[in-house]
């Protein structure tokens, strides 16, 4: 018997870009000011949300939100900048095809993948509803009901920083992100404080965002070697962290120096990570990510999947790309939105005691709310 290969039409996959625009949003802080290592701190994020539309009437969402002006190479004025130059290089191009679509947009631009991730989500956003399924479902399908989040703990003093841990746990969280990264004796006492407050099952995570000095980070690690901590990116370089992990036996995590495949590849050769921490927007959006996330898991390494920050629809992006992940390799992930005041969405995923779960609808899942966004900035085609 002759099997026939069943396909749609051709002209249902024609579908091209006609316009895209993009809108600034501000996200507020709960706990009005978040801070990590070298004294940075923000009060207020500075979102861009990207609108594609297609000339067959279906509409994709994306986001990016970089962690102020002195965490990566990214900074909020930077996406719209960005987009301005590479959206006219989209036009007539067909969202459906996001592989593709990211080599036009490389060629356009070269680097800047944080500005390159909003459009990249919002083609996936575009497909998941071209083909009437949750994008988590594309990325390799949804396992299990949800998956565990962590709290990022602001940096400070060693009891307020305990008090917080003690305060998230009551709302289901059991992993924490340390923020240390600051004088290493304050740090030694920050980690020692709170590990005092963990219980069985919790994880506890120094992580340092690349504030330590080499000789800084060893005496840490050193000073609490009996402690159960992860200890995350110690120094601004990949040799500096390298040496550190070779220092001391803790589980090591690996994060803003893993910014493209051949970085994962080079990590895992010479065994700098047990963990490594994938942003979306560090690697330019879920197309890169997928990518590297599926590589971790044959090469057996554990990730925390996440963004540099964001509010609904990179969470909702994140729940998609985590609850696609054999759960066995997710260390973690996070859920932005539940830091922020302002919701810039209906339908995005909001935790449960500690857990989160991808939305069941269509692409992304999530209906942005025009009344939040305003006018658009930026409108090209």
């Amino acid at each position: 018997m002759q099997v026939k290969a069943i396909r749609p039409e051709r002209d249902a996959l024609e579908i091209k870009f006609p316009r895209v625009e993009g809108y600034r949003v501000e996200l507020p802080l709960h706990e009005t000011t978040y801070k990590w290592s070298g004294g940075n701190a923000v009060t207020v994020f500075d979102s861009t949300v990207v609108r594609v539309d297609t000339d067959a009437g279906l509409v994709g969402w994306g986001e990016a939100c970089p962690l102020g002006p002195a965490y990566l190479p990214a900074y909020a004025a930077g996406v719209r900048a960005g987009l301005a130059e590479l959206a006219p290089h989209l036009l007539g191009q067909n969202p459906l095809e996001p592989a593709k679509l990211n080599r036009r947009m490389d060629a356009a631009l070269k680097g800047h993948p944080y500005v390159k991730t909003a459009v990249d989500v919002a083609c996936w956003d575009l497909l998941g509803k071209h083909a009437n399924l949750p994008v988590c479902e594309l990325l390799g399908g949804r396992y299990g009901d949800d998956f565990h989040l962590y709290r990022a703990i602001s940096q400070e003093s060693p009891d307020a920083m305990a008090a917080n841990v003690a305060g998230y746990r009551a709302e289901g969280y059991r992993r924490f992100q340390l923020k240390v990264g600051g004088d290493p004796d304050t740090d030694i006492q920050r980690i020692r404080a709170v590990a005092a407050v963990m219980q069985p099952g919790d994880r506890l995570v120094a992580d340092a965002n690349t504030g330590w000095r080499q000789h800084e980070a060893v005496r840490v690690v050193r000073a609490v070697r009996d402690i159960d901590v992860y200890i995350e990116q110690p120094c601004l370089t990949y040799e500096e962290c390298l040496n550190v992990r070779r220092a001391t036996d803790h589980p090591f995590v690996l994060d803003e120096v893993v910014d493209n495949i051949g970085m994962l590849v080079r990590g895992h050769a010479d065994r700098a990570m047990d963990v490594v921490n994938l942003k979306i927007s560090k690697l330019g959006g879920l197309t890169r990510i997928r990518q590297a996330r599926d590589l971790c898991v044959e090469l057996g390494v554990a990730m925390t999947l996440e963004d540099s920050w964001g509010g609904d629809i990179v969470t909702a992006a994140i729940a998609h790309l985590a609850h696609s992940c054999p759960p066995e390799f997710l260390f973690s992930s996070t859920d932005f939105n539940s830091y922020v005041t302002v919701s810039i969405a209906d339908g995005a995923p909001h935790r449960k005691n500690g857990r989160l779960a991808a939305p069941t609808a269509p692409g992304l899942g999530v209906t942005p709310r025009t009344d939040v966004l305003g006018d658009p900035v930026l409108v090209v085609g």
